[in-house]
């Protein structure tokens, strides 16, 4: 089976986390998934191949290999929703986002609690730990929470999705200047974008975002037709419609570490 959480550390502050880009399936969940639930659709596609660029940043990349379908790591382990009144999935999901059981037998509240404990702790516990390196070495981190979805779903947001998503917990998760060097980044790209938007950060953002301790928080959700062939299977990665999105985060990220560094030398660490 995949690793559940792979760490690939880096010396900076850049903490990359990735969530959801795993297509793996423990045998046991494997057999409980429907037809469509095997298709593990609502898979974060090419998270390492589009973040590639932020090599040269020298991040601490966490990656998840498992699907969000066995359990979403990115939804409050106590089962509360992050959007109260607004359609969306749960910490372990009974539907696609279009709202297509996924589920030939669902897992009752005692499998859930037995995957929170061998899936989702170990993410979390790696996530935390990086966190706590970084602020070890540097007095602060960023972390950049990375995500993707298909632009048109009608059952969670109307429309078509902007390309860009940034996601502060309303300013929670990071201190201000560091959200205002991103949004003002991210106004310097030709991408439809919005900052707070449907999507204002999940679970990890919110969870572990603390500005005062000097830890940053961001969510980025991307529109999949962004960097893809198109929307669908078999979800191939495109170099060149990939090239805009990839040149823009590169100048979003940059301008946030900037900001938080300066942060942190005003906050004495």
């Amino acid at each position: 089976m995949t690793d559940i959480v792979t760490v690939t550390r880096g010396p900076s502050p850049l903490i990359l986390s990735m969530p959801h880009p795993g297509t793996d399936l423990p045998p046991e969940v494997h057999a409980a998934l429907n037809e469509r639930g095997r298709l593990v659709e609502d898979t974060d596609w090419h998270m390492r191949e589009l973040y590639a660029f932020a090599e040269r940043f020298q991040p601490t990349i966490v990656e998840a290999g498992l699907s969000r379908y066995v359990i979403d790591l990115n939804r409050d382990p106590s089962g509360a929703s992050l959007y109260p009144g607004q359609a969306t999935t749960e910490l372990v999901p009974t539907t696609t986002f279009d709202g297509a059981p996924i589920w030939a037998t669902p897992p009752d509240e005692a499998e859930i609690a037995r995957r929170r404990e061998a899936y989702f702790q170990p993410y979390h516990d790696a996530l935390a730990a990086e966190i706590a390196r970084a602020k070890a070495t540097h007095g602060w981190c960023l972390l950049w929470d990375c995500h993707s979805i298909k632009s048109v779903i009608p059952r969670l947001f109307p429309g078509t999705l902007p390309t860009l998503n940034l996601g502060t917990n309303s300013g929670a998760s990071c201190a201000p200047a560091v959200e205002t060097a991103a949004t003002a980044a991210m106004a310097g790209h030709a991408l439809t974008q919005i900052a707070n938007g449907r999507f204002k950060g999940g679970w990890i953002t919110r969870h572990y975002g603390r500005p005062q301790d000097g830890v940053h928080a961001i969510q980025m959700e991307i529109a999949l037709s962004a960097y893809l062939a198109k929307e669908a299977p078999p979800w191939r990665f495109d170099a060149a419609t990939a090239r805009p999105l990839q040149t823009a985060l590169d100048s979003i990220i940059d301008a946030a570490l900037a900001a938080a560094m300066v942060q942190s030398v005003g906050l004495g660490r």
